[in-house]
């Protein structure tokens, strides 16, 4: 968890990851954050985040994010 969120300050610094679970439902995080942290994760974690992936509650918050690079690592 770390690493994400050190990933995801470095996308969005003025968003307070570990704190926040509203993410997008409360309009914190916008399209292009969303691209941003997609492009940013699929190099660090070396996993494909498809279209299918990209719903609101995988990333919501920090540990929707977690579990959604969890899950994509767990197919490979």
């Amino acid at each position: 968890m770390e690493k994400l969120l050190e990933i995801l300050e470095d996308c969005c610094p003025d968003v307070d990851f570990a704190a926040e679970k509203n993410l997008i439902d409360n309009g914190i995080l916008e399209s292009l954050d969303i691209v941003m942290i997609v492009n940013e994760l699929a190099q660090q974690y070396d996993v494909r985040i498809g279209v299918e992936n990209l719903v609101p509650e995988n990333f919501n918050s920090a540990e929707a994010i977690l579990a959604l690079l969890e899950r994509l690592q767990g197919e490979e």
